[in-house]
């Protein structure tokens, strides 16, 4: 079963059990696959589905911490509502020491030159971690990695 028809069973169900909240997030998700494959005029596969995904999980971290600047506690606990269920539909997240396990794999089959480096190894290492692992924080311990290499 694709990630797509995955979504749209989930939706069905959502609808079934009149899951509100979930299934307007699930419409979403699907909207957002469908404007995706408007702009490529053609079906995604599996990968980009969940490039879709890892977008919208971005997304939503950046609106739990502008609300919770703005004290806006009723929106931030939407917004981490909303964030537990699209986690849902992407692989298991990657634990910090495995990210930095796999970041320092990079690091050595890259010619390190300090900080300079750090877009070479950002792009070998980012299509490994394609929604297993936060962008932010990747690039937090290549930064950490690159500073003590």
């Amino acid at each position: 079963m694709t990630c797509e028809s995955k979504l749209r069973e989930d939706l069905k169900e959502a609808l079934k059990l009149q899951d509100k909240e979930r299934a307007s997030i699930l419409r979403m998700l699907l909207s957002e696959i469908k404007n995706a494959e408007i702009a490529q005029r053609k079906p995604l596969d599996d990968d980009q589905v969940l490039g879709v995904i890892s977008k919208a999980v971005k997304q939503h971290r950046e609106s739990i911490e502008a609300f919770k600047q703005g004290n806006r506690d009723d929106l931030v606990a939407q917004e981490k509502a909303e964030l537990s269920t699209l986690m849902k539909y992407l692989p298991k997240q990657m634990s910090h020491e495995e990210i930095k396990t796999a970041a320092q794999r990079v690091i050595e089959t890259v010619e390190v030159r300090g900080m300079k480096s750090k877009g070479n190894v950002m792009a070998q290492l980012m299509p490994q971690l394609k929604g297993k692992a936060d962008g932010k924080e990747v690039s937090e311990i290549v930064s950490e990695l690159l500073a003590t290499a």
